[in-house]
């Protein structure tokens, strides 16, 4: 027998084995712009003299004991603090962390959806994420998600498939995920080997993101770190919020400046926690809420708010330039999990934010600093052909 510690309890049944509803609950409730992943410690309250695969098996009944031991092979699980092998033996006290997969859920559905594709090989897709489109089927939306979309890809247009880890839950090759309007680059695995290895990698923090957001307000200083807990919204269901109390968890994002304009800032974000909506909170706690992000303090911007009167312009000075967040993931960087070779990848702004920071440009600039810190190539990633 094992108990788990007090913050792993709620993902057991009444024999203490993993409750799949209850660890689908939390995968829903994961941060949108990051990986999701859930971990459970166990601590053996006896001597089991039995292996750690063994183990792992009888308390995680929907994973397979290949899944499982590819679990332990990639490094998921650690005894003691200490990387284990499938073999390792358990004792007493012995105290097991584990990062979960999702669990079972429902069949997938191929839909097709168009896709943004910016690379593929056999063992990865990267592609650059539409506004108004969630990564994966969720309880609400059963279909028209971006998993629907790759499914029909690789059966109509492309070959090979996504990886099989989480694909009952309907998640089968999802890395990390964004939010629905926020844009951009985003991987997926086509094999479980590229996924667990591609996991480790953004759970260890080993990947390099970068944001593009378009702000209310001159942003001052040029470059600075944001370093505020958040949590969970003390009175709003499924909301967040800036946390200053024991709920609240490290969340860390590094901004710089890479255009100011009258009233508008663009800045490039580089987060080092991943927090549900940790730019936009962030944001708006130092007072330059995201434009369009109606949500946390944002609003959508008409031609009539960028254009002075008087200026001739192509567009109803009533038109609407973008009514959802200006939040764009523009760069992605990870070592190829099979080559182990880096590689970096590049998303063009969508037409919405693009025609934003254009205009903004041309009735509105005031200055474009160099910074030494700041990576996106500005004028490759504005550039674009569609809407």
């Amino acid at each position: 027998m094992s108990s788990p510690r007090n913050r792993s309890k709620k993902f057991l049944d009444g024999g203490g084995n993993i409750d799949t509803d209850a660890l689908f609950r939390a995968y829903e409730e994961q941060g949108d712009e990051e990986n999701a992943s859930v971990e459970v410690t166990f601590t053996i309250t006896k001597n089991l003299n039995r292996r750690l695969d063994s183990y792992l098996a009888t308390r995680i009944p929907f994973l397979s004991r290949t899944s499982i031991k590819r679990l332990v092979a990639e490094e998921f699980v650690l005894v003691n603090g200490v990387i284990p092998k499938g073999s390792t033996k358990l004792h007493k006290d012995d105290v097991i962390n584990i990062v979960l997969p999702p669990p079972p859920s429902s069949e997938l559905i191929a839909e097709e959806i168009p896709l943004k594709i910016i690379y593929e090989d056999h063992d990865l897709i990267v592609i650059n994420k539409d506004d108004d489109i969630i990564v994966h089927p969720a309880r609400s939306n059963k279909s028209g998600t971006i998993i629907n979309a790759l499914a029909w890809h690789f059966q109509h247009v492309s070959d090979g498939s996504l990886s099989t880890v989480g694909e009952e839950f309907a998640r089968p090759g999802v890395v990390h995920r964004l939010d629905r309007h926020t844009t951009g680059a985003m991987v997926a695995a086509k094999t479980d080997t590229a996924h667990w290895r591609l996991s480790k990698q953004f759970e260890n923090r080993k990947t390099r993101k970068r944001y593009l957001a378009v702000v209310h307000g001159e942003v001052e200083p040029l470059t600075d770190v944001i370093d505020v807990p958040l949590g969970k919204h003390p009175t709003k269901r499924d909301g967040y919020a800036v946390r200053w109390d024991d709920t609240g968890k490290p969340s860390v994002t590094v901004f710089h400046v890479r255009e100011q304009y009258e009233g508008f800032t663009l800045l490039e974000l580089d987060l080092k926690t991943g927090r549900t909506h940790q730019i936009r909170l962030h944001l708006q706690h130092l007072g330059y809420p995201i434009v369009g992000d109606d949500i946390y303090g944002g609003k959508h911007i008409k031609v009539l708010d960028i254009v002075p009167r008087g200026i001739e312009c192509e567009k109803e000075r009533t038109d609407f330039v973008i009514q959802r967040q200006a939040l764009h993931a523009g760069y992605l960087a990870f070592a190829h999990p099979i080559t182990e070779t880096p590689v970096e990848f590049t998303a063009h702004l969508h037409g919405d934010m693009a025609e934003l920071v254009k205009m903004l440009r041309k009735h509105r600039f005031k200055k474009a600093p160099l910074l030494p810190d700041a990576i996106i190539d500005l004028e490759a990633t504005i550039q674009y052909s569609d809407s």
